[in-house]
């Protein structure tokens, strides 16, 4: 028996990268990129003087993280280049850039899901040939592109087993047995068309069993078995703690940050594989050569010291639980260690070509 629950609280216990409703929020304007420090991280009283007689333009950024207006905030009163935030499901901000692909409204895209910017970069959305002079570690180096077309900031992990270990004392320990009876009406996931680190997931799955027809049998299999599909993170997490599902597929940081909420009355088991799930940062290819290079400042000021340590703590139970992809960043103390987890990484390009493809499958088929 399927169940879409669109009934319940859209940001109930809801990591704010994984969000139902759009939030916009301007940031005030205070001053100018006009006379900016060549580094673009830390204004001096003479860039502030020159801004107070200057009017720039407005670096716009369309995000969908639970951190990203602590980041924007202070960028702005650390550069004084004007930001204005469009923060929103990862979803609704793809289906706006896709709207908007010949007249651009936005500079810069943060969203989870390398498959999401290699989709828009093969559609020639992104500026390429950038990155920031940074020290990655192993999976950073892993996450850039050939193309340098997008920037990874973190990553996370696609479609962790989430449960109340008083409900579940033995949870499955192989996704082929959540395909059984004992499981039926039991299980829940999100709507890859609407939750963006949902798609890494259905994809992830159908790379493991050896392609698309295998996957889609995999989830008609669950769907069969009573699947309910929700909207998000939050209100996959809402019905497990209803009592209304036992076993949520969801993103790691949302598990592990509902984790902490409870005290460890939720617990994240990482079945093998799991599917990685880069967070990255994208420029607008038809974006003004202004905005581009405020976007450019925009991520250095992100990967800079001061911009992972907002990122580790402007959403401490959501967003902020990622693995780092920078030399001497730690990943806070509630996440694993990488090396007790079977990870697989998917070919971006391969599945992010085929993202309106499966979704539509998805939807049709599971859904509906």
């Amino acid at each position: 028996m399927l169940t879409h629950l669109t009934h319940l609280s859209p940001n109930a216990g809801l990591p704010r990268g994984d969000k139902t409703t759009a939030t916009t929020k301007l940031a005030a304007a205070v001053m100018t990129a006009a006379a900016m420090a060549t580094t673009g991280i830390v204004a001096t009283s003479a860039t502030v003087a020159a801004a107070a007689t200057t009017s720039g333009p407005t670096l716009v950024v369309y995000s969908a993280q639970g951190y990203d207006s602590a980041e924007t905030t202070a960028f702005q009163k650390a550069t004084g280049i004007h930001v204005s935030l469009d923060d929103d499901s990862t979803g609704p901000l793809l289906i706006k850039v896709e709207a908007e692909k010949n007249n651009p409204k936005w500079g810069l895209l943060w969203v989870d899901g390398a498959t999401a910017f290699a989709s828009l970069d093969q559609q020639g959305l992104l500026m390429k040939g950038w990155e920031p002079t940074v020290s990655w570690n192993s999976l950073g180096k892993q996450a850039v592109p050939a193309d340098k077309s997008y920037v990874p900031t973190g990553l996370t992990m696609a479609g962790t087993l989430v449960y109340e270990p008083k409900e579940v004392p033995d949870p499955p320990t192989t996704w082929q047995q959540l395909l059984n009876p004992k499981w039926a009406n039991e299980i829940g996931m999100n709507d890859p068309a609407v939750s963006g680190p949902t798609y890494p997931f259905v994809a992830g799955m159908m790379n493991y069993l050896g392609g698309v027809p295998q996957g889609e049998k995999f989830y008609e299999g669950l769907n069969s078995n009573g699947l309910q599909v929700n909207l998000t993170n939050g209100n996959t997490l809402e019905v497990l703690e209803a009592g209304i599902i036992k076993l949520a597929l969801i993103q790691s940081s949302a598990g592990i940050g509902a984790g902490l909420k409870t005290h460890g009355e939720i617990k994240v088991k990482f079945l093998d594989p799991v599917t990685a799930l880069p967070s990255a940062l994208g420029i607008d290819s038809k974006a003004p050569k202004a905005e581009q290079l405020e976007a450019e400042k925009f991520i250095e000021f992100v990967m800079s010291a001061q911009g992972q340590q907002i990122m580790q703590s402007g959403d401490p139970t959501g967003d902020s639980l990622y693995w780092p992809v920078l030399q001497g960043v730690n990943p806070l103390p509630a996440l694993p260690p990488l090396s007790s987890i079977h990870v697989q990484n998917i070919n971006p390009y391969t599945w992010g070509a085929r993202e309106d493809t499966v979704n539509t499958w998805f939807t049709d088929n599971i859904v509906e």
